[in-house]
This record gives C-alpha cells, sequence and structure tokens, in this order.
C-alpha cells in the first residue's frame, strides 16, 4: 500500500523507522502518517522480503541493499540500516537500483541507541521479493561487527540477544565450547559478531544471573530449566537451560511484543470465525518450532480487540503479553502462579471465564477437563504436538483408557469446533511462511469422530473448501504455485509425500526427488 502511495504521489522516497511515524519524502518536503511504525513489523519485512544475501550482509555488518518489484512490476530500491536491537530503519527509493549495484552492499558498524516505544503496526509496504540481477562481483572490505552496547547494570547476556534480534533471528543457542549461533529463516547460523567460543564456565557465568529463583533451583536440581526472560522495548525470550556432554547450553526463542495482525500471518477467514464462538474446544497444532504460540497469540488477540469478554491463559512460560483491550485478559505462568495445568483449568472454571487458552494439553487429566470446560459453555483453546486435523482427533482419543473411549468420542464430537494444524516453510528468497491445514467440524466431521473413522476425515475436508476447509498439501500446492515456496520445500513439508507427488504432477510441477531427503 504505502509504495503505491510512494508511486501514485511522486515522492522520492519512503521511509519506515522503528517507532516513529511513515514518511514520504517529495522535493518540496517530508510528509509524515498518523501511524507509527514498530520494530516488529519492520523486522518481519526485512526477514520475509530480503534475499539472503541481504540478510547475510544485514547480519555481517547491520546494513543491506537490495531491489524489489512491486505486484505491477514497478521496481523500487530498498536499504536498510539495524541501527539497534530495537531500532531499524527502511528506506525505498522510487528509483530501481542500478544493475552493477544489485547485490546487497556491504555497510558500515551500527551504533546502539534507545529506540522510541512503538504505538500501532503499519502494513507490509512492499511486495514479495525478485531475485536479484546478476552483478559484477564487488570486493568486500573487512568491517567491524555491529556493536550492541547495554545500559549500565544490564545483564551481560542481552548483548546476544539484543544482537540476535538486531538480525531478526528466531532462535539464540549456546552451547559449551561453541561459538554463539542463532536460527534465521530457519537455518543455523554462526553469530557473525566477533565472539569466540564459549566454555562451562563462561556460559554459567553468562546465563545463571537472569534465571528466576525458581528456575534456579529446577536447573540446579535436575541440569533443566525453562522461564522467560525480557528487554524492555525489545522483546521477550522463551529460555530454557541444559546440560549436555560439554557443560551448560541454553536456547531463546524470541518473543517480540508487537502481535502479528491475521492478514500478516495468512490465517483463514473461517479460522477467525472461529473466535466469535460461545463455546466449544479449538486447537492449534504442530512440531515444536512451526509457529504455534504465535497464531493462538493472534487469534487471542483478535478475540480481546473484537469482543467483551474475560480471557484466561494458562501458559508455560507466558509468551506474549496480552494488555486489556475490549477484554479482561488475566495470564498465569505454570510454576509461578500456579501449579500446573490441571490445577489452573480447574481454578479457572470457577474464575468466571468466557475464554480459555491452555497453552498446552500434555496429559489425560488435562484434555478431560479442556473438553469438559468447553461442553459447559466456554470457548477453549489449545495445543498438542500433532502434525494434521486426523491425528489430533486420535490423540485425543487416545489418551484415555479403552472403556473410556467411546464416551470421549461422543464428547469430542460435540465440543471440538475446529483444528488448525501447521508448519513453517523458507520462502524463496528468505523468510518464512506458515502452511495450513484447517478442519472446521461440521455434521459429518462430527458423525466420523463419534463413529471412530478418522481416517475418513481428509476426505471431508477436500470436500469442504466452501466451508474454509483445506489438506495441508493443497496449501503447499497453492504456495507452490503462488511462488512463496519452492517444490522441493513443500515436499519436505509434506505429511503425506506420495499425494504431494501426485498433485505436482497433475499441475506440471517439476521436484527433483533426489534432492529431497
Amino acid at each position: 500500500m504505502y509504495v503505491q502511495h510512494l508511486v501514485k504521489h511522486h515522492a522520492t522516497h519512503l521511509v519506515l523507522a522503528s517507532g516513529q511515524p511513515v514518511t514520504f519524502r517529495f522535493p518540496s518536503g517530508d510528509r509524515h502518517s498518523n501511524s507509527v511504525v514498530d520494530h516488529g513489523d519492520i523486522a518481519q519485512l526485512v526477514q520475509e522480503a530480503g534475499p539472503r544475501e541481504a540478510m547475510s550482509a544485514l547480519m555481517r555488518t547491520g546494513r543491506a541493499e537490495f531491489p524489489y518489484r512491486t505486484e505491477d512490476g514497478t521496481e523500487v530500491s530498498v536499504s536498510v540500516e539495524a541501527v539497534n536491537a530495537g531500532n531499524w530503519t527502511v528506506t525505498v527509493s522510487a528509483a530501481p537500483m542500478p544493475r552493477a549495484q544489485a547485490a546487497p552492499a556491504v555497510a558500515a558498524q551500527a551504533i546502539a541507541r534507545p529506540a522510541p516505544a512503538s504505538a500501532a503496526a503499519a502494513p507490509s509496504p512492499v511486495a514479495a521479493p525478485v531475485a536479484a540481477p546478476a552483478a559484477a562481483p564487488v570486493q568486500e572490505r573487512p568491517r567491524p561487527a555491529p556493536e550492541v552496547r547495554l545500559a549500565p547494570g544490564e545483564p551481560a547476556i542481552n548483548r546476544y540477544l539484543r544482537l540476535m534480534v538486531q538480525l531478526g533471528a528466531s532462535d539464540l543457542h549456546l552451547s559449551a565450547d561453541e561459538r554463539p549461533m542463532v536460527r534465521l529463516h530457519g537455518e543455523m547460523q554462526p553469530m557473525e559478531d566477533g565472539s569466540t567460543r564459549l566454555d562451562d564456565a563462561a556460559l554459567r557465568a553468562l546465563l545463571l544471573p537472569i534465571a528466576t529463583s525458581k528456575a534456579a533451583s529446577e536447573f540446579a536440581a535436575s541440569n533443566d530449566a525453562d522461564f522467560a526472560h525480557m528487554i524492555p522495548e525489545v522483546a521477550r525470550f522463551r529460555a530454557n537451560y541444559f546440560v549436555d556432554r560439554k557443560g551448560m547450553g541454553a536456547v531463546f526463542r524470541q518473543i517480540p511484543f508487537a502481535i502479528l495482525s491475521p492478514e500478516t500471518l495468512g490465517i483463514p477467514k473461517q479460522v477467525l470465525d472461529l473466535c466469535w464462538l460461545s463455546k466449544g474446544l479449538v486447537l492449534v497444532t504442530g512440531p515444536t518450532g512451526s509457529g504455534k504460540s504465535t497464531t493462538l497469540a493472534t487469534l487471542v488477540d483478535y478475540v480481546n480487540s473484537n469482543r467483551q469478554d474475560h480471557i484466561i491463559t494458562i501458559e508455560d512460560p507466558i509468551e506474549f503479553v496480552h494488555n486489556n483491550k475490549k477484554c479482561l485478559v488475566n495470564q498465569r505462568e505454570i510454576g509461578t502462579h500456579t501449579s500446573g495445568f490441571k490445577s489452573a483449568l480447574r481454578a479457572a472454571l470457577r474464575e468466571d471465564p468466557d475464554i480459555v487458552l491452555v497453552g498446552e494439553m500434555r496429559d489425560l487429566e488435562t484434555i478431560a477437563i479442556a473438553i469438559e470446560t468447553a461442553e459447559t459453555g466456554h470457548l477453549v483453546f489449545g495445543t498438542l504436538h500433532t502434525t494434521t486435523a486426523p491425528s489430533t482427533v486420535d490423540r485425543i482419543i487416545d489418551q484415555f483408557p479403552a472403556d473410556r473411549q467411546e464416551q470421549i468420542r461422543a464428547m469430542l464430537s460435540e465440543s471440538l469446533k475446529g483444528v488448525i494444524s501447521q508448519v513453517l516453510c523458507k520462502k524463496k528468497g528468505g523468510g518464512r511462511v506458515a502452511a495450513y491445514e484447517v478442519l472446521i467440524a461440521n455434521t459429518a466431521v462430527a458423525n466420523l469422530i463419534r463413529e471412530g473413522k478418522t481416517f475418513q476425515l481428509v476426505s471431508v475436508m477436500q470436500t469442504g473448501k466452501t466451508q474454509g476447509m483445506q489438506t495441508m498439501n493443497e496449501h503447499l500446492l497453492e504456495h507452490v504455485k503462488n511462488g512463496l515456496v519452492d517444490s522441493r520445500e513443500a515436499y519436505v513439508k509434506s505429511n503425506d509425500k506420495t499425494g504431494m507427488k501426485d498433485m505436482f504432477s497433475k499441475n506440471n510441477i517439476k521436484l527433483d526427488l533426489s534432492e529431497a531427503k
């Protein structure tokens, strides 16, 4: 949308800066919008749209340049400067980048300065990226790594976490006798910050000061601990501490303050319609790292923005923070505010909720209480580590003893309203995009669950497109046709690879099976 305005009104530049109004530059002067752009949206834009070479340059130097082509074919130039962990600037120029400069540019060292607080998210200003034109080799001169300065008294680990956010990485990995690594666009890469290998003693000195008292006790007792850590105005992080054969290690998952919009995530409208239910069970499933927490946070935020209800979340640990909008939101953390999921879920029934979010349905009793809660007039959101809608139904039923399964099938057939299974796929040119399998409960679905014929649910999804249903393979094929994902990536992420190959064949899509291990 912004790029369209840039071209339509003959502006020379569009500037998006973290926490600042959107700026259009004209020969006569600058014009500012009424909305500001937060760092989370800018970082996601760069992750999803920037070519891989540009992201590598951004990681090394704190700056990159690359060309874009809008949906109508207009070419623009983009420059990104990662000033610090919470302050990026993206400049879009109406003039296309000369071919000799199409490769990502090497830039000077970033300078840290505080990022202003953001107020509202802005839409994506550019369309999908295109491959950079061929360019003459550029001789890169050695540059210092991006600098991250800490405030007085700030823990040393925050240097790595701030840099992780600056690079747009999803996870930071610290292992004894290894260099720090990050997960960028789903791939593990060394953190190019000049860091040396950290031994066990160095890691303990780095990590233990930020552990909560409960996490420190758990780690001392079992060599494992989970907790949440926050850097104000930067991000929250889900931390896991562990010990392996070399010594202490840790993984930090970035949880942005900004909750992404349904449009940004590509959540189907029929899934959003589930947020208007007064009761029932809605499950978001997928493997670890598939974006379940992000999707759930978006659904809860949608309810928070559109309904006037009481929302209770039960999480381990609290990840996305929900401030009250139209709803009253109470967030409870396992181990800090309550002893466990099942006790918190039982207590929630006495706390006058309308919507309950169960961060993870881990055991039989938690699942049973969640189903009962959904049956008694509450809307329950939950997660499971299953990969398809049919396997989700089977997993729930198989949790129960054989003599209770018929009863659970009957209860689930009435309470289950939808299953959203998802995976994250690598996008062409960098970034990631979610693919969704959607099962919307109707009479046919309820009957199949009640009769134990879950294997037929795939056929219901294939024929239920008018109701918003789709299989994972159908959405993966759509991504391939739209040029977002290559066929190899779609094949790797498919749970039904034979069916995926058949769909490629029918649509004349090539797949090199020698590369798809």
